[in-house]
């Protein structure tokens, strides 16, 4: 019972692979700086390669059996080994550097993962936006009918907001990507050793500096969750869109069948469940981060057990953001929009009025505030049979009246003013609406397309960053790979 206490399973092994390269790339610097005697060398790089080879056996056996992973791996030395070579890869390390390193080695390979799924949800929004550059649908605010907008317009949007989201990863991508190794305990170490070597043969970008810090730090779990957090807050709106729009109100979209599921009792259910699941999600993530908060708030200098539950909300974080995000690809690719009836709503409830507003300000040089109030009013007198009738249920007949009734008072309150009825007509025209938003960002079909080259120049940038990225940590590896070989034999 006490030892379970101490343990974080599941987080260790999410770490096993990162403490196998630590413990390499320490060796290799102890015997380059002449710590360490090359039989001592070879017999450590040799038992660690063999750990490597049988590790699921030693994952679901040996760790189990000791306090944590770090323990457990010097453990299997000492047993192969004896403890006057086994017990000499510690020399000039603690703990306390050790698993902070290991950390950010498991973490900036998830970072990475992550930003591929990002830009994996930025193309598919991208491409489907192209699909999409002539479906007029109705734009919300306040999930009301606002003004007419465009299906391709609605999905940039959230293409530019999970663009965002890929920024922050990879910035913090860039403090997560520094080495702590060599501070030992707090204090460093009398041992000659090279904290620079370490962090090349790693992949890091420097070091932390500052010995105490190094190993005490973890804000970068923070702002790692923090960036998850608000991939997941961008998530679960998107979710909640989908979910709305395969509602029976909304009919905008049919997913895919693979991404719902049936009801026990209700044979036509199309339940948007995964959907429904992002969404909630979201909630799991913004709970590790308040955990992690409450963890690290008000700890002294400089290690403190208490780190060690970070580590496990982290974890959680990172692979829920993940499959989230991955989730709404495939729902995204999969699902299919239903433009008729995006069409049809964007014609209702005076979608068109701002442009009625604005025709009376662009063509009789009236107070923008004074057409509104004009425009206002009319549309209040086309749906007063609406408010008379509130309850009756018989609305499809009623409503197609009053929208017909409203554009006859607004055509008529144009004709008062002297515009013509082509005039009238153009500024009634929702597509008409649309190609008159030429605004940088707006959804004009010119503009549209210029957003979406725009932002596939981007996405290419983005890319290329990611596999600079990958490919720096990868050759790092590759150079610590042919040291151990070389030390080996």
């Amino acid at each position: 019972m006490k030892e379970d206490f101490l343990k974080s399973l599941e987080a260790d092994r999410w770490i096993f692979n990162a403490d196998i390269l630590v413990d390499e790339a320490h060796v290799v610097m102890l015997a380059e700086q002449g710590i360490l005697k090359r039989e001592e060398v070879r017999a450590i790089l040799a038992a660690l390669s063999d750990l490597k080879r049988q590790s699921d056996e030693f994952l679901e056996k040996e760790l189990p059996r000791h306090e944590d992973v770090h323990t457990a791996i010097e453990a299997t030395l000492i047993k192969r080994l004896g403890e006057d070579v086994g017990g000499r890869m510690h020399t000039a390390r603690s703990r306390n550097d050790e698993v902070a390193i290991c950390i950010r080695i498991a973490l900036r390979d998830e970072l990475i993962g992550v930003a591929k799924a990002l830009l994996a949800l930025r193309r598919t929004l991208l491409e489907r936006a192209s699909q999409e550059i002539e479906t007029i649908m109705p734009g919300y605010t306040h999930l009301q009918h606002a003004q007419p907008t465009t299906l391709a317009h609605h999905l940039i949007a959230h293409h530019d907001a999970f663009a965002r989201d890929f920024e922050r990863i990879c910035d913090a991508f860039k403090r997560v990507n520094r080495s702590p190794l060599g501070a030992a305990a707090l204090a460093g170490t009398g041992f000659p050793v090279s904290r620079e070597r370490t962090a090349t043969l790693l992949g890091f970008d420097g070091i932390i500096e500052n010995t105490m810090d190094a190993v005490s730090a973890r804000d970068f779990i923070v702002e790692a969750i923090s960036c998850f957090a608000n991939v997941m807050i961008n998530a679960s709106r998107l979710a909640e869109e989908l979910i709305l729009w395969s509602s029976a109100e909304f009919k905008f979209v049919r997913l895919p069948d693979t991404l719902t599921s049936g009801s026990s009792i209700m044979p036509q259910k199309r339940n948007p469940d995964f959907a429904e699941l992002v969404r909630a999600k979201a909630g799991t993530v913004f709970g590790c981060l308040t955990a992690v908060l409450c963890i690290l708030k008000a700890l002294p200098f400089s290690y403190n057990r208490d780190l060690q539950e970070a580590t496990p909300h982290l974890l959680n974080a990172v692979r829920t953001t993940l499959s989230s995000v991955e989730v709404l690809t495939k729902m995204l690719e999969g699902c299919e929009f239903i433009r008729e009836r995006m069409a049809e709503e964007a014609e209702k409830s005076g979608t068109f009025a701002t442009e009625v507003a604005d025709t009376l300000v662009r063509e009789r040089g009236i107070a923008f505030r004074t057409a509104h109030r004009i425009v206002a009013s009319s549309v209040a007198a086309a749906f007063q049979p609406q408010q008379q009738r509130e309850g009756t249920g018989a609305r499809t007949v009623e409503e197609a009246k009053e929208e017909e009734s409203m554009r006859e008072a607004l055509r008529a309150k144009m004709a008062e003013f002297g515009l013509s009825d082509t005039a009238a007509e153009e500024a009634l025209d929702v597509r008409k609406n649309v190609e008159r938003r030429k605004t940088r960002g707006g959804p004009a079909r010119e503009e549209i397309l210029r957003a979406l080259k725009s932002r596939e120049e981007d996405l290419l940038k983005d890319e290329r960053e990611v596999e600079r990225m990958e490919a720096k940590i990868r050759e790092s590896l590759e150079s610590l790979e042919r040291e151990v070989e070389k030390w080996m034999h």
